[in-house]
């Protein structure tokens, strides 16, 4: 088994993985001061653990790519990143002017799906409200958990 040489050690990626890592240390140890427990099954401190063991997770797959580095990274597709960009904008938008959850999560997932190369924008638009709206009634009817609210979620 051969060691890793200071050529195939990527930096960046070495520092992600600790940023992560960092991260995970910080979430988990703010859902183990969470005083909110639930009587039954999970509590709300449940989600943030999780969370930070996913955080873990990718900190350690980031740490394990720095040292088998195999060369240099693929060129960025800043287009695709602006897509993102434009999806994530257009959630934080809905919220904020009261558009509500279906729409924003409406307008992430068709911009994701651009993003990622997919040209049936109608088609996006009409999956991602499906799905928003599903997830939305899971939430609020079956977990009785508030969603933000818009024109949308006021029908139901």
């Amino acid at each position: 088994m051969s060691t890793p040489t200071a050529s195939s050690l990527h930096r960046p990626t070495l520092v992600i993985g600790a940023a992560l890592l960092a991260l995970a240390f910080v979430t988990w140890r703010d859902a183990s001061t969470m005083q909110i427990r639930a009587g039954y099954g999970m509590g709300a401190d449940a989600a943030s653990y999780f969370v930070a063991a996913f955080l873990a997770l990718m900190g350690a797959g980031h740490i394990l790519a720095a040292f088998r580095w195999q060369g240099d990274a693929s060129p960025s597709d800043w287009k695709a990143v602006g897509w993102v960009a434009l999806g994530l904008g257009s959630l934080v938008a809905a919220l904020w002017f009261g558009a509500g959850f279906i729409l924003g999560s409406t307008l992430l997932f068709a911009f994701t799906a651009r993003a990622f190369g997919r040209k049936a924008f109608p088609a996006d638009l009409a999956l991602g409200f499906v799905l928003a709206t599903v997830i939305f009634l899971l939430f609020n009817k079956l977990l009785t958990l508030a969603l933000p609210m818009g024109p949308f979620e006021r029908l139901f």
